[in-house]
Order: structure tokens, then C-alpha cells, then sequence
């Protein structure tokens, strides 16, 4: 009925160590790394490069769904967008979702 005090005292039976404990931690840490934090660290490294190649003549999409082109960079952290013919208004360079269109380069020589 109760256990004999020399049975008690064995231990485990098989004794996993410290490294043994933490190896599911270690292994789920590995796996979120590759499928969660990795691909979200590429898409800000692609938007980043999107927001830096802005220019004039652009067709953008904004993170509210708004439509518009370029018409103005102010600044490195702000664009004025026309949204239609004579509405313009100033955004912040992160609220671009998407690049719809890119326009020409400007010649040098014009």
C-alpha cells in the first residue's frame, strides 16, 4: 500500500538533466523563429525599401485604402498625395501600403 522508503529514495528512473528540461523550449523558440519572427523581418525590410524608393508620379495605395499619385515628396517622412483632380493631402511615408504603379525616372538633362 505505501511505498518502501528505499524505493522512494532511487530517484527517476531516467534522469534527463538540465538540458534535457529545456529542450522543448529551445526547439519551440526555433521553430517561431523560422515561422513566425524570419518572414516578419523580410516583409519590413521589403516595406522599408517600398517607402524609400518613392517619387513624384507614383500610384500608391495607403494602409485606409485610399488611391492616389505622388505629387510632392516633402520630406524623408512625409508625401503629398492627390487623391483626385485638385485634392491633395500630406501623409506619412509609413502609411503607404502598396506601390500601385512607378513612374519614369526624371531625365537628367530636362
Amino acid at each position: 500500500m505505501f511505498i518502501t522508503p528505499a524505493y522512494a529514495q532511487t530517484g527517476a528512473p531516467f534522469d534527463v538533466g538540465m538540458i534535457g528540461q529545456f529542450l522543448p523550449f529551445i526547439l519551440i523558440f526555433v521553430i517561431m523563429y523560422f515561422l513566425i519572427i524570419r518572414p516578419q523581418r523580410q516583409r519590413m525590410k521589403q516595406h522599408q525599401a517600398l517607402i524609400a524608393g518613392l517619387r513624384r508620379g507614383d500610384k500608391i495605395v495607403t494602409s485606409g485604402g485610399l488611391i492616389g499619385k505622388v505629387s510632392k515628396v516633402v520630406d524623408d517622412s512625409e508625401l503629398e498625395v492627390e487623391l483626385s483632380e485638385g485634392v491633395k493631402v500630406r501623409i506619412v511615408r509609413s502609411m503607404v501600403q502598396e506601390v500601385r504603379s512607378k513612374s519614369e525616372p526624371a531625365k537628367e538633362g530636362a
